[in-house]
């Protein structure tokens, strides 16, 4: 019934020369929930600290399911099959990424590594030595580091991703299962197989470049000496939904991990806005999960992107007909306190496809239009880790991001307890400045901070010396 039906006087009837008074209409009674649609996860936004039997009232009576909530940021995590159920909470507070993608024209699943890394099909047994094409690891002098330090077990890197190959012999002593947990339906799920790679090797990959290390293939990460958390936040599809990006946020702040490393974007953006309907809650929510863990403690690292444009300037939204404005951002780079890392490839100089602008340090992602010579290596760093105990190799911003995670590392466990802030200043001000190319007109900015590779590239040499 509508307020203005609500609010109306009774209504009074002329009878027998009487006066008689109708008895009010009857409410309608609500609408049955629907029970046989397919089911969408939803981020809800609520007050911080409103309680947890309030959200389950709400939810319960616009017909939708709680599936976690975060009350400290006030975020919950709904189920609905009803079409409708964004509506009943409010456009600006409600957001599903899933019915987004269902609902969109065209829309089709993808992997992460198609869309997010440009890979190179080549592969490499454990045996042999695969030093000797690490050039990426030369670049930032991680050799010499680890000569001096490797870094310490107490501290733990969470590897938000795709989840991470434990039995990878070159992850196998770096993996923590108990620091480890799935977070694709938004709630954490501490079982082995939730945090288990499925489809996709992106984030053994990752895992690799931080941390791995495997004698016998002449294979060292950056920072072999730390754990690694493997927390799922990739669906089968390949895609990164809102309700994932905060449970693994909060889940880094809430075991106490030091550094997180982030080579992804929020789907289905790629630009979500602050100011529209459902982009607002998806992008407050994720503001809040990760201002959450920063106040925790957590330097949270994130690759550029590879599209290949300046964010700043960008005026579409690649993935949706979405206009985008100053209110607009790649999640989670767009949010403060979050280290954004842009790729160079072999020459050093900045990857073709990267992604450029608010830029705080860059690293080796590779590129194919930057090729080693022959018997250096491969254009993309290969040494990293991929499914069946082997090698492969892949280039972009994603490959380039944990490099500065595993660079974070080593700050990390030498300073131990250094707040989020400090931490990004030793990892900035300990890289090595590189200027814009001469005659390059997208490159703007002095040599120690420009947009292209921000403060300059990560070196680990200086990070534990």
């Amino acid at each position: 019934m509508s307020r203005l039906r609500r609010m109306a006087a009774p209504l009074v009837l002329v009878v027998a020369g009487g006066l008689f008074a109708a008895a009010p209409a009857a409410e309608a009674a609500p609408a049955a929930c629907d029970t046989t649609s397919t089911p969408y996860t939803y981020v809800v936004t609520y007050q911080p600290g409103t309680r947890a039997s309030a959200v389950d009232k709400e939810l319960a009576a616009k017909c939708g399911t709680k599936v976690a909530y975060y009350g400290e940021i006030g975020v919950a995590i709904a189920s609905s099959r009803n079409a409708d159920f964004q509506q009943k909470i409010g456009v600006y507070r409600a957001y599903s990424g899933g019915k987004d993608v269902a609902s969109s024209s065209g829309a089709a699943a993808r992997s992460l590594g198609a869309v997010r890394t440009l890979e190179d099909t080549r592969t490499t047994a454990a045996a042999g030595d695969l030093s000797a094409q690490q050039w990426d690891m030369k670049a930032i002098h991680a050799p010499e580091a680890n000569k001096k330090y490797q870094g310490s077990s107490s501290v733990t890197v969470g590897v938000l991703d795709s989840g991470i190959d434990a039995t990878h012999p070159a992850l196998r002593a770096a993996v923590s299962p108990a620091a480890s947990a799935g977070c694709v339906t938004g709630a954490p799920d501490r079982t082995p197989a939730s945090w288990a790679p499925t489809t996709s090797d992106h984030g053994t990959h990752v895992a690799g470049t931080i941390a791995g290390k495997d004698p016998a293939a002449g294979f060292t990460g950056i920072a072999p000496g730390v754990r690694l958390a493997s927390v799922k936040v990739v669906n089968d599809d390949g895609y990164i939904f809102p309700e994932s990006a905060v449970c693994g946020f909060v889940w880094a702040a809430e075991h106490g991990f030091p550094v997180t490393n982030n080579s992804y974007y929020i789907d289905p953006g790629m630009f979500f806005c602050s100011h529209e309907p459902g982009d607002a809650a998806a992008f407050e929510a994720v503001r809040r999960a990760i201002e959450f863990s920063t106040r925790h403690g957590v330097l949270n690292i994130s690759a550029a992107g590879n599209s290949g444009f300046d964010t700043r300037t960008q005026t579409t939204d690649p993935n949706r007909p979405h206009p985008v404005d100053a209110s607009c951002g790649i999640l989670p780079k767009a949010i403060d306190g979050v280290v954004t890392v842009s790729s160079v490839g072999y020459a050093g100089t900045k990857s073709s496809f990267s992604n450029y602008g608010s830029i705080d340090v860059t690293a080796p992602g590779g590129d194919f239009a930057q090729t080693p010579p022959d018997g250096s290596g491969p254009a993309c760093p290969l040494s990293s880790t991929v499914f069946g105990g082997l090698y492969g190799s892949k280039c972009g911003t994603s490959m380039a991001s944990p490099h500065a995670a595993g660079v974070a590392a080593l700050l990390a466990s030498r300073f131990r307890g250094t707040p989020p802030w400090l931490l990004a200043r030793l990892l900035t001000g300990e890289a090595d400045a590189v200027a814009c190319p001469v005659g390059d007109t997208e490159c703007t900015g002095p040599k120690r901070d420009n947009t292209y590779y921000g403060h300059g590239l990560v070196d680990a040499l200086d990070a534990v010396r």
